[in-house]
């Protein structure tokens, strides 16, 4: 049985994003996904998000909660019903939340591991520091929004990276089954990236040096949101081995 929607505003959405060796996310992607390439690498990242007055779609916005998110996340294409899908494989899920913690993976899809946010956000900058309680998780970033795409990015314009991501709406979360991935649909009322300037960033993640080695994870751009009101859509599991 499918739940309800759930509706509310993402405050904050910031794309944190890396260009990575196809060769090597290959090895961690479920089987039946592939990476979504762009100039020949695949697009990996984080997405940190502020969600405010989250709750049934019912509800009024006074019985929402508000909460800090990590997801880190692969961009990602299959096959389904002889069309080509895309979306976003999140080999890990992170909330400031109790409520979140508890709720996900049983009341609503996408399982999330209980962590402590530090965050930051004013006058256009951002600091944010991240630790999961189970301790496999952390990150730091800083950051300030900027006019212009980084130079160095594998993407030529805000543009370009903005139709890379809009599409990929869809995401695929791992669960306790090392079989059953979590499906969610993010509906977004309206879609308007801005750049983001990077100063530091650091994931335990894509800084692993055992799953990304030296060279085959790069930070490339990110992209901030502001004050998007959406839903959030309950997908059937999808069956797929997870490599251990």
């Amino acid at each position: 049985m499918k739940l309800p929607a759930v509706t509310g505003m993402i405050g904050r959405r910031l794309l944190v994003n890396y260009r990575v060796d196809p060769g090597v996310i290959s090895k961690i992607l479920p089987e039946g996904f592939r990476p979504k390439l762009h100039q020949g690498h695949a697009i990996s990242g984080i997405c940190l998000i502020r969600l405010e007055d989250i709750r049934p779609k019912a509800f009024p916005a006074w019985s929402g909660i508000t909460s800090e998110n990590a997801a880190h996340r692969i961009a990602v294409l299959w096959d389904e019903d002889g069309e080509t899908k895309e979306g976003v494989f999140i080999p890990r899920r992170d909330t400031g939340s109790l409520a979140n913690h508890l709720a996900g993976g049983r009341l609503f899809p996408g399982e999330h591991h209980l962590a402590d946010f530090e965050v930051t956000d004013s006058e256009g900058k951002i600091d944010m520091k991240i630790r999961s309680r189970d301790g496999k998780m952390t990150l730091a970033l800083e950051a300030a929004e900027a006019e212009q795409i980084s130079a160095a990015s594998c993407f030529a314009s805000l543009e370009e990276t903005s139709a890379f991501f809009e599409p990929g709406s869809i995401g695929f979360s791992v669960t306790k089954d090392c079989c059953k991935l979590d499906g969610i649909r993010l509906e977004t009322h309206h879609w308007a990236v801005r750049p983001l300037a990077v100063s530091r960033v650091e994931s335990s993640f894509l800084d692993d040096r055992t799953v990304f080695p030296s060279g085959s994870a790069v930070f490339d751009h990110a992209l901030i949101m502001r004050d998007i009101p959406h839903d959030w859509h309950e997908l059937s599991a999808r069956r797929a081995a997870v490599p251990a």
